[in-house]
């Protein structure tokens, strides 16, 4: 009943931060694939038989890949500095390496984009993030899926499930940027 507290370098830490993040991801339904920054904290509660329950605090970034993909973290390019969202996620798991067991109790993230502050002052010439629900990327988006659905080879449209990130930047005027989640429809492009 002794907690430990192994270095955050060690292997069997490392294995527990990654299957952490994999069950995390895999319980999340929107947003993007979080990968591992690093292992802010760890403590570890050996058990009587075998196995430990390691309790973890994990810092945080998002990346290129979304929720729907399935990927596992360590496949998806973590996105730059300025357009990314981080934070620290909490988690508690249970690992019985002999028996190859590896359960997620419990888990709680905190995320939140890169301040606009600090975006500017790193390049104030950047697009900086902005509501993606807004009617404006709505409109971005169709116009964008219109443009791929008549270019495609698909045998069907395709619409938008919904607007994932937006963005805007002055150049002469505001230039719009939006990330969607695309589906295809039953409607055929021969009707």
């Amino acid at each position: 009943s002794t907690l430990l507290s192994p270095t955050c370098d060690d292997a069997a830490v490392e294995e527990a931060a990654d299957l952490a993040l994999r069950q995390i991801n895999a319980d999340r339904t929107e947003g993007y694939i979080l990968s591992l920054y690093r292992i802010f904290s760890v403590r570890e509660h050996p058990q009587e038989i075998t196995g430990s329950v390691f309790y973890l605090i994990l810092d945080v970034v998002d990346t290129e890949c979304h929720i729907l993909s399935k990927k596992l973290w360590k496949n998806c390019r973590v996105r730059p500095a300025h357009t990314s969202v981080y934070g620290q996620c909490k988690a508690i798991i249970y690992i019985n390496q002999s028996r190859k067991i590896a359960h997620l109790n419990t888990y709680e993230c905190i995320l939140q984009p890169v301040p606009p502050r600090y975006i500017w002052g790193v390049c104030p010439d950047c697009p900086v993030d902005d509501c993606p629900t807004e009617p404006k990327y709505l409109e971005t988006a169709a116009k964008s899926l219109a443009k791929f659905n008549e270019e495609s080879k698909q045998t069907h449209y395709f619409s938008v499930l919904n607007v994932t990130r937006a963005s805007m930047q002055w150049v002469i005027g505001p230039a719009h940027f939006v990330e969607f989640v695309i589906q295809e429809t039953s409607c055929s492009k021969r009707d």
